[in-house]
């Protein structure tokens, strides 16, 4: 990483406690070590026309570099570390990328000019195009690119990365951002944590320090100015927490809090080989949400009864172009295997207008036009409106559904001319492959995601005809509230716990009872510790969430009586605002449960 130590001027006022967002539990104490990266010198310069096949020779090696040092980095690396191989993977991929690669080969032709200047311009291009992506999740890959590109810059600029501090004791590293290879180099050195002013839940550099169990918090504004090197800072991944120049009582609460919380995680871990049943023997499937096959390990080491929604579109943006369908074939055939008996219900592409795939050219154009994308193309809508990727993904799913139990499951439908459409495009499919002798089961589900208001007020047509509904919670907030997460001025008000949220989750549950069809719910309300009783008391037939979750949610239904939670679901619905429903919540889990079963990471 090319970074260096350096002492910033302090505010005049330091905070002692600054919040961020945790995205990798753990609490640790230790002394920083803060890293500012040099910024890039992407200086403008004209070259002679004789020169210009040279220039765009040296930015070729600069990417043959770049390449050889992760395909070092990925030797180096653990095999069992699947999910941080395939993002090297995907940064590899990234190298060859046509958005970087050729368009800064074009721009140094078109322009006679240094590669540097032409990387960065090319760059500027990418980040405005990811900057309309609404969904964060796909918003963030923007980040990898960046770093990609920054690793073709250092090798140009002949600055490659360099080592971490070699610290005779373990540190935290406090810097602008990690990548996530500068991650992975954290787990052979003294490195206990690190802090970023930048960064996401979802973003690869978070993903990674999950999986090493490297606490870290991102996300907090300034901090490479507000410590210096040897402060000594209390570091919590799980709250987001930060505590600097901690008191001798802070560190000894500290102390205590370690202890806790490794008996409390001792103690979830008994309940993974267990089932998911209530005291008065009311059962409960608790699966999976996951978005690629290297979760699976954890799936399995969690005992989760199922995937619950595998988000297929990383498939398509892991990758410089579209996935082909024997590709897509055998991903679904790799999860369908691994999971059976068990139910796999893979959530169809969900992309639109606000998310631009590769290889794509309809995906392009409309991002250009819309103005609300999330209002737009997007999801089962796009499908519609990109059969041909359509069909490919339904023969790739029907052609794996021999290997296992395939559920089928459309995303955003709000009417039911897009539903029936869809049904009709699956049958054409199943008749294509049935004419040409290929196999598929016969017992496909096909569901749909309840996640407009629309879907919620027509639940009782739908449920004639879908085989299942799945509520995915944390797009229904959003359409129900008109609140967009990743707006700062109102992302304070997406309120899971809002009467009109849980009145409309209720109707939907009881819309799929009524139409005898199972309901499950799959957004981050599942594996909420609060949100899941009253869930439960719901009548829905499935959670779905984080594998790491499932021994926490376990754990509170089998110490629940269905019948409890049934008359409190009803006492919440009486309630008129998030506040009373709150308050009804935390004074019935204090008579229901003993407090450390609230206490998570």
């Amino acid at each position: 990483m090319t970074q260096k130590r350096m002492h910033a001027k302090m505010p005049e006022k330091i905070p002692r406690k600054l919040r961020g967002t945790g995205v990798s539990p753990g609490l640790v104490i230790a002394r920083v070590v803060v890293l500012k990266r040099q910024n890039w010198q992407a200086g403008w310069y004209q070259l002679p026309p004789g020169h210009i096949d040279g220039e765009v020779h040296r930015f070729k090696l600069a990417i043959v570099g770049a390449e050889a040092e992760l395909h070092q980095l990925r030797e180096k690396m653990a095999g069992d570390l699947t999910e941080a191989l395939s993002i090297i993977d995907s940064h590899l991929l990234m190298l060859k990328d046509p958005m970087i690669v050729q368009r800064t080969e074009a721009i140094i032709r078109e322009h006679n000019v240094n590669a540097e200047w032409a990387l960065g311009q090319a760059l500027t291009e990418i980040k405005a195009r990811f900057d309309k992506i609404q969904d964060s999740y796909i918003r963030e890959r923007y980040v990898d690119i960046k770093h990609v590109a920054e690793r073709v810059f250092d090798f140009m600029t002949g600055q490659q990365s360099s080592e971490q501090p070699e610290n005779q004791e373990p540190s935290i590293l406090v810097a602008n951002d990690f990548s996530p290879e500068d991650t992975l180099r954290m787990q052979s050195g003294n490195v206990c944590g690190f802090l970023t002013e930048k960064g996401g839940l979802t973003s690869h550099t978070a993903i990674i320090a999950r999986s090493l169990h490297i606490p870290a918090v991102v996300g907090l504004e300034q901090i490479t100015s507000i410590v210096r090197d040897g402060d000594r800072v209390i570091l919590d991944g799980a709250s987001g927490q930060v505590i600097i120049g901690p008191t001798a009582e802070e560190i000894e609460d500290l102390q205590e809090n370690i202890q806790r919380k490794h008996a409390f995680n001792d103690a979830l871990d008994e309940y993974i080989p267990l089932s998911a049943i209530s005291l008065d023997g009311v059962p409960l499937r608790l699966s999976a949400n996951i978005e690629m096959c290297e979760e699976l390990d954890a799936v399995q080491k969690y005992r989760s009864e199922g995937i619950g929604l595998f988000r297929s579109e990383f498939g398509y943006f892991s990758k410089a172009s579209l996935p082909s369908e024997e590709m897509l074939f055998s991903t679904y055939k790799k999860l369908l295997e691994t999971m059976h008996p068990f139910p796999v219900t893979v959530r169809t592409l969900d992309v639109g207008g606000d998310k631009v795939l590769n290889g794509c050219p309809g995906t392009t154009a409309w991002l250009d036009r819309e103005r609300n994308p999330a209002l737009g193309l997007r999801s089962i809508r796009f499908s519609l409106f990109e059969q041909d990727l359509f069909r490919a993904q339904l023969r790739a799913l029907l052609r794996a559904s021999v290997h296992g139990h395939l559920r089928i499951l459309l995303p955003l439908v709000s009417a039911l001319s897009e539903l029936r459409e869809a049904k009709e495009l699956i049958g054409e499919v199943m008749d294509e492959l049935r004419s040409k002798g290929i196999g598929y089961a016969e017992n496909v589900e096909i569901g749909m995601m309840v996640e407009v208001p629309s879907a919620v007020v027509m639940a009782d047509l739908f449920a004639r005809e879908v085989d299942f509904f799945a509520i995915g919670t944390n797009d229904l907030i959003q359409y129900s509230l008109a609140i967009d997460r990743g707006n700062q001025y109102v992302a304070h008000l997406y309120e899971p716990f809002h009467p009109a949220v849980l009145r409309m989750i209720y109707q939907t549950v009881q819309a799929a009872i009524n139409g005898n069809i199972p309901v499950s719910l799959c957004g981050e309300m599942a594996g909420d510790p609060l949100c899941a009783p009253i869930l439960i008391g719901f009548g829905v037939d499935e959670l779905s969430m984080r594998p790491s979750l499932i021994p926490l949610v376990k754990r509170l239904l089998r110490h629940s009586s269905y019948e409890d939670l049934r008359q409190l679901s009803g006492q919440v619905l009486r309630c008129e605002d998030s506040e009373d429903i709150r308050a009804v919540l935390l004074r019935t889990y204090d008579q229901f449960y003993p407090r450390e079963f609230l206490d998570y990471e």
